[in-house]
């Protein structure tokens, strides 16, 4: 039977005087479940290959009861890496064990290596942060890309939040990490003298040693590939020297006997010490070819998947070193320098002396499908980029 005019009106009023128990429901989701169980998503594989073809999203649920050295995090924001596409296809050194305890119908491992958490909850014993703290982790293999996720006290690195974005701090523990590493352990650089080359200037880790080198007074020449475009090329040139590049060079440029005898007399011939390398290829031997003798080139990628081949001469006559460096193998046997490290950049970050890599946000909502994000990681690293991929989590 309909109601009346006069009862319509008085509703609101109605319905505010009515015990909570009685109160209308509004829809929404909520993120614990029945008896307090926290809602999770993952992005996982049970296998190696192609991460379009082996990631899927998992849904699973997290008990209220934490063990007493365990925390529950919430994830704010995780990065889109090269290791984290090689490790789903198999080809990287670090490979997390499938395992079941997610409950996926087979075992399976969750993608993704960094990210910054938020702490949710905490086991009776941990001391070291306290629920709303953000947190990063100590060492590779975790597994980020996913909503929520159980740690252990061990695990994490606590991290000062005030002053910092969830994207500052999520990708601080990779890139920034290496760069200050290999710039600091190898060669005993002179600020105001010293000189070092890297090609790939233009990612994480190249801008990175662009930015401590200028702290460092160190100089820098730094290696771009060529664009579409010389205007796109003067662009990304300019943007560099803006961070405080030195000197900034295609790799066509590095390849012409002009720019090898420029760079001869930018470095007079013995102050280019350091090379780093994350390419590969007959590029990286031109970029061998400048450095000074007893120079040390250190590779920590080979993007262009192509092999290093040197002349005996420059081991013998130039008396050249080469090593690599791997951060995730560094973190494992240097976690408290580790630990320094991250803080001393985040420290620069605040201070507005370290900016930010471009990123392009995928932004990851409980609602968000698993389609949508596997295509996001999938073309995170194809081609010239306006930015590092980052998975930036909102609703979860």
């Amino acid at each position: 039977m309909p109601f009346s005019r006069a009862v319509r009106a008085q509703a609101p009023a109605l319905i505010k005087s009515l015990k909570p128990q009685y109160a209308p429901t509004v829809c929404k989701r909520w993120k614990s479940g029945p008896y307090g169980y926290t809602q999770a998503k993952a992005l996982v594989y049970s296998k190696y290959g192609d991460p379009s073809e082996v990631l899927s999203l998992h849904t699973h649920s997290i008990s209220p009861s934490l063990p007493p050295n365990q925390l529950l995090l919430r994830t704010l924001a995780s990065p889109i890496n090269p290791a984290d596409i090689n490790q789903i296809q198999g080809v990287y050194p670090s490979k997390p064990p499938f395992t079941s305890l997610l409950g996926t119908s087979v075992p399976s491992a969750v993608a993704g290596n960094e990210a910054c958490f938020e702490v949710q909850s905490i086991g009776s014993s941990i001391k070291s942060v306290a629920k709303g703290d953000w947190v990063i982790m100590r060492s590779t293999g975790f597994g980020t890309w996913r909503t929520h996720a159980l740690a252990e006290e061990k695990d994490i690195l606590r991290v000062e939040k005030g002053g910092l974005t969830e994207i500052q701090a999520a990708t601080v523990g990779v890139n920034p990490t290496t760069a200050w590493r290999m710039l600091v352990d190898f060669e005993n650089l002179e600020g105001g003298r010293d000189w070092f080359i890297q090609n790939g200037a233009n990612s994480g880790v190249g801008r990175a040693a662009i930015q401590l080198g200028r702290e460092w007074g160190l100089k820098s020449i730094n290696i771009i590939r060529d664009r579409k475009t010389p205007e796109e090329t003067e662009s990304m040139k300019k943007e560099l020297l803006d961070l405080g590049a030195t000197k900034v060079i295609t790799e066509s440029e590095l390849q012409s006997r002009s720019t090898v005898s420029e760079i001869k007399e930018w470095t007079s011939g013995k102050n280019l010490k350091l090379g780093l390398n994350c390419v590969g290829g007959p590029v990286t031997l031109a970029l061998v070819k400048t450095l000074s003798p007893g120079g040390h080139l250190v590779t920590y990628g080979a993007m262009s998947k192509q092999p290093l081949s040197l002349p005996t001469g420059l081991l013998i006559f130039k008396d050249l070193k080469f090593s690599g460096f791997w951060v995730s193998r560094w973190s494992d046997a240097n976690s408290a320098e580790k630990e320094k490290t991250v803080e001393s950049i985040l420290q620069m970050t605040r201070e507005g002396r370290f900016k930010d890599i471009p990123v392009q946000e995928m932004r990851w909502e409980w609602a968000t499908e698993g389609e949508r994000l596997v295509e996001a990681v999938g073309g995170g690293l194809e081609g010239f980029r306006s930015g590092k991929g980052v998975l930036v989590f909102g609703d979860t």
